[in-house]
């Protein structure tokens, strides 16, 4: 005859976003794990009975027996306390360890490709394109550098795209006008990788000669505008 079988398993699980970048002030990155939760479930005969979750930082019974158990303990300050404890005590010195292990079993880098693309209209702005593929997981974090400043407009990102083979790719662009002596780089930041990823944008031959064009026209459109403008206040002088 088998005897009951009562035993507690311990657990450390995510209820949030799993990982969040944090840039730093010297353009390094780190990850943080967000949305950390300590449960404390006890059974008997495989049935749950009674569970600790720091989230609600008080005990839940599921059973007769199990509520019964909880509201004792839930009233005793000393016990509620120290439960409260193991969130600290307990999961957050293995966060690392765990994360790491998770990153060496489960990650793939991504491949970065910077090209441009022709404005849908002649005399818009070039657009170019950061094309990242085949990464695993899923949350990464895409910037524009301009001479190593972060670009905050006229930038635009899709969303993490999934491929059939369980990778993904996204995709940002940015509307540029060429600039004698500009710097222009993409920037990725990813779990697989201990530094962000910088890549910058060399153009090829052919691909210089349409930018010259496009700021050339620019430039002359501007031209263009500035005597229009003068031409019609020194109309309005005469």
């Amino acid at each position: 005859m088998c005897k009951p079988l009562q035993y507690y398993i311990i657990s450390c699980v995510y209820t949030a976003q799993l990982y969040l970048i944090i840039s730093s002030p010297h353009g390094g990155s780190c990850w943080s794990l967000l949305g950390m939760e300590y449960i404390r479930s006890y059974y008997y005969n495989r049935i749950e009975y009674v569970r600790f979750s720091s989230s609600l930082g008080m005990f839940v019974g599921y059973t007769e027996y199990g509520v019964k158990e909880a509201d004792q303990w839930n009233n005793d300050p000393g016990q509620l306390a120290a439960m409260r404890a193991q969130k600290e005590i307990y999961c957050t010195p293995n966060i690392d360890l765990w994360y790491r292990s998770v990153l060496t079993n489960s990650v793939m880098k991504p491949f970065v490709r910077l090209h441009w693309t022709k404005p849908p209209v002649d005399h818009h702005p070039a657009i170019l394109a950061c094309s990242i593929y085949n990464f695993y997981p899923k949350y990464i974090k895409v910037t524009w550098l301009r001479n190593g400043q972060r670009v905050t407009s006229n930038t635009t990102t899709t969303e993490e795209l999934p491929d059939a083979d369980w990778f993904y790719q996204i995709h940002s662009y940015l509307e540029y006008t060429p600039k004698s002596g500009e710097k222009i780089s993409c920037m990725v930041e990813h779990a697989s990788l201990d530094l962000p990823l910088v890549t910058d944008w060399v153009p090829s031959m052919s691909e210089s000669k349409k930018l010259m064009i496009i700021g050339a026209f620019g430039l002359i459109l501007g031209l263009l505008f500035f005597l229009a403008g003068n031409l019609s206040s020194l109309c309005d002088v005469l």
